[in-house]
């Protein structure tokens, strides 16, 4: 199968489904183009990280642990993320934000991915995301190739790990082990021509060479130390680079320049893409380290090149492939972090630094670590002394032809090395990704009702609703009976009219869904979405929306439960106003995928209150209401009538256009409750007491209730007493008096 295919394969998988994909492929067969093209075209919301500072920047991304601050350290399952590094560098909202909204994440040189980084990662996903699922339920998409450089892991850290893993390469993740994840192999390589060397690396990067194999690269032995035009040197260390090209413009006769670059904003040093200082003279052999971004295309990232001349603000070389003499001028290069965009709400990247340097390095020699991803005509190889999986291999691939490479001593079998665990697992994946093939339009299908599964899953909401009835049930029943009594009476509502009915509906969608060939635009099923979006809507709004409004008076004077109910009524809150937002749209605009998770973003983002406004009404206006309503024996408006799911699918939309009433409250006048709270606050802090001692909540909701007048009446609430009258007595009832003198229409 040709790439193309493969990619198409590949695209189709990132796009309209939900499934891991691992994108590999030998050196050359197009990755990186394949990475680039998915930034410029995939709908979805998506971040790139890798797992090295140079990477990071090459892939026009961000590092791993920058991205989810971790620590460097190692991560042991079953433990979190929260170190003192931790700690001291909170996730900001903008980067919760992202997180939450992120629907790809591409980890580029995945082959350098330790498999407890990427458990790391599954950790600050799910906290900001579905703790239930792997990776918070974002898609990964993984590139790399596990033949070429292998993760680094220091002997004491895999002391720690082995307990835990069985390899350090990603494949060991735990998470990564509980998810769907299909394999794509690349196959056609573009960087050689010559099948007969593409077999040859092919058995390298496998580690099945034979005598005869051995025998032909050691045919390209040359024991040369001296220097040749065009001819670059791969070490497996820098120290061994270093040196030869400190040796070789040390021997060029001739004054030295030396250029420093300039660097604004944060840059770290780890992901400086080019020396900080360039040391050069007429003569010496240089490479490129960007491509050229005019329409003139006269360099590339890897391009070798003789400086003929050098200025202080321009550096003059001649190209060793076509000898074009070439002006290089500064360039930049960016490191950058993951923002939302203010008006469109996208995730973009902004720059946060700056790195300005001629982008050029000495090049008699480099390390293979940097070759990666470069393209060589003719290079002399130092790979005896390869101390990692992958690394000759690397060397090796980095040339074109067999006749470009020199080795320089004879190639010892036990520098070729590979890793056991790396064969096994690609035998076992690419098997499984045949069966993939035939699969997509299932696994399209499948993501299509996960997603429509997702609009109508209430289960966070309803345990989100459980614990602060559980929280209003333990703590506060003695301050808000009445409330309490309302919450009680609203579950078996909520249950059997919204909670229940869900499920079946989604069983019915997914009914419809496999018997339509054309689902995504299949008529019954858009009318079907239609009205229960129209119903659960109106069920969540009616429903529960009454009962979060009267939450804004709930307060607890224990420190712990205060804290505990707030984090309750923020939970629930985002996820009501989510649920009706996405119910709402959807009911207008109807249901398609790309559609669906932008507005789910953009709702996530802008946590807007989907509320009807309500009408303002007077202190005695509120009485009136309440006295005729238990006159009347009755709650305010009728419940709405169940619908049933089992018979009709979605239900009629009038059959749900009755809103529930708010009932009787434990606060009669919430705004004079808000007031009294807010001035009970400011004499907590002028006094420096806690607020409670000032006065309880309890005695706050009485003086709302009564509207005490004068300091007979005062006393005589609950929680006040003769001390607290005679200490705040005067300034409670100033507040009680201008409030009814506000809102009096008497």
């Amino acid at each position: 199968m040709e790439n193309n295919a493969e990619l198409e394969l590949a695209w189709q998988l990132v796009e309209k489904t939900g499934i891991n994909v691992f994108l590999t492929g030998r050196a050359g067969t197009g990755k990186t183009t394949f990475l680039r093209q998915l930034k410029q075209r995939l709908p979805k919301r998506m971040v790139v990280v890798a797992p090295t500072g140079v990477a990071a920047i090459n892939a026009e991304g961000v590092t791993i642990h920058s991205f989810f601050q971790l620590p460097l350290s190692p991560f042991v399952p079953g433990g979190t993320v929260k170190s003192d590094a931790q700690r001291k560098y909170q996730f900001s909202k903008q980067k919760k934000n992202i997180i939450r909204t992120l629907d790809l994440l591409v980890i580029d040189e995945i082959s350098m991915v330790r498999a407890d980084l990427l458990d790391a990662v599954d950790d600050v996903l799910r906290r900001y995301r579905d703790s239930s699922r792997p990776f918070g339920g974002v898609q990964l998409l993984m590139i790399g190739d596990l033949q070429q450089l292998a993760p680094v892991v220091k002997d004491d850290e895999w002391t720690l790990l082995r307990e835990y893993y069985d390899t350090p390469f990603f494949f060991g993740s735990r998470a990564l082990q509980q998810t769907r994840h299909v394999t794509i192999e690349l196959q056609k390589v573009y960087r050689q021509t010559d099948q007969t060397f593409v077999d040859l690396l092919n058995k390298v990067r496998t580690g099945s060479l034979d005598a005869n194999d051995i025998a032909r690269l050691n045919a390209r032995v040359a024991r040369t130390d001296e220097p040749q035009e065009g001819v670059i040197r791969l070490t497996t260390h820098n120290r061994e680079a270093d040196s030869y090209n400190e040796r070789r413009l040390t021997a060029i006769r001739g004054e030295a320049h030396r250029y420093k670059a300039s660097v604004e904003g944060t840059f770290p040093e780890t992901s400086y893409p080019a020396d900080e200082t360039l040391t050069l003279k007429v003569g010496c052999q240089v490479m490129f380290l960007k491509n050229d971004t005019s329409l003139e295309h006269r360099f590339y990232n890897g391009k070798l090149a003789r400086v003929s001349e050098l200025k202080d603000d321009e550096i003059v070389v001649v190209g060793l492939d076509d000898g074009l003499s070439i002006r290089v001028g500064l360039m930049e290069w960016t490191n950058a972090r993951y923002v939302i965009d203010k008006v469109s709400r996208e995730i973009r990247e902004e720059v946060e630094g700056v790195f300005r340097q001629f982008p050029l390095r000495l090049a008699w020699a480099i390390t293979i670590h940097k070759s990666q991803g470069l393209t060589f005509d003719r290079a002399v190889l130092d790979v005896n002394a390869a101390f990692a999986a992958g690394q000759v291999y690397v060397a090796l691939s980095r040339c074109r032809t067999l006749e470009g490479l020199t080795l320089t001593e004879p190639l010892r079998p036990g520098s070729v090395i590979t890793d056991g665990a790396v064969g096994r697992y690609m035998d076992m994946e690419l098997a499984e990704a045949q069966t993939v093939k035939g699969r997509v339009g299932e696994l399209q299908r499948e993501y299509f009702l996960h997603l429509v599964g997702e609009l109508f899953d209430f289960q966070p909401i309803r345990w989100a609703w459980q614990k602060l009835l559980r929280l209003v049930d333990e703590h506060l029943y003695r301050v808000y009976p009445r409330l309490l009594t309302r919450y009680k009476e609203a579950s078996p509502r909520l249950d059997a009219e919204v909670f229940d009915v869900a499920p079946r509906f989604c069983h019915q969608c997914a009914t419809i869904v496999a018997a339509s060939a054309d689902y995504e635009a299949d008529p019954l099923l858009s009318e079907r979405l239609h009205k229960a979006c129209v119903y659960f809507e109106d069920k969540t709004f009616g429903l529960l929306g009454p009962m979060l409004d009267d939450a804004k008076t709930l307060e607890s004077d224990n420190k712990r439960v205060a804290e505990q109910l707030a984090e309750a009524l923020d939970n629930i809150r985002a996820l009501y106003a989510l649920k009706v937002s996405l119910l709402r749209h959807v009911a207008q605009h109807g249901f398609s995928i790309s559609d669906y998770l932008k507005q789910k973003a953009r709702f996530t983002l802008d946590g807007e209150k989907p509320a009807e406004p309500k009408e303002k009404k007077s202190p005695r206006t509120k009485t009136a209401e309440k006295r005729q309503s238990k006159a009347q024996g009755k709650a305010i408006h009728e419940p709405t009538p169940k619908a049933d799911f089992q018979n009709s699918g979605a239900p009629d939309a009038q059959s749900a256009s009755v809103r529930s009433g708010a009932g009787e409250s434990d606060i009669a006048y919430p705004e004079l409750f808000a007031t009294l709270r807010r001035w009970r606050g400011t004499l907590a802090f002028r006094e420096h007491k806690s607020a409670f001692m000032i006065l309880s909540n309890a005695a706050l909701i009485a003086i709302s209730n009564a509207l005490p007048t004068n300091l007979t009446e005062l006393k005589r609430l609950k929680g006040i007493g003769p001390a607290k009258a005679a200490l705040y007595g005067d300034e409670i009832l100033d507040l009680v008096h201008d409030y009814i003198a506000e809102n009096a229409d008497w």
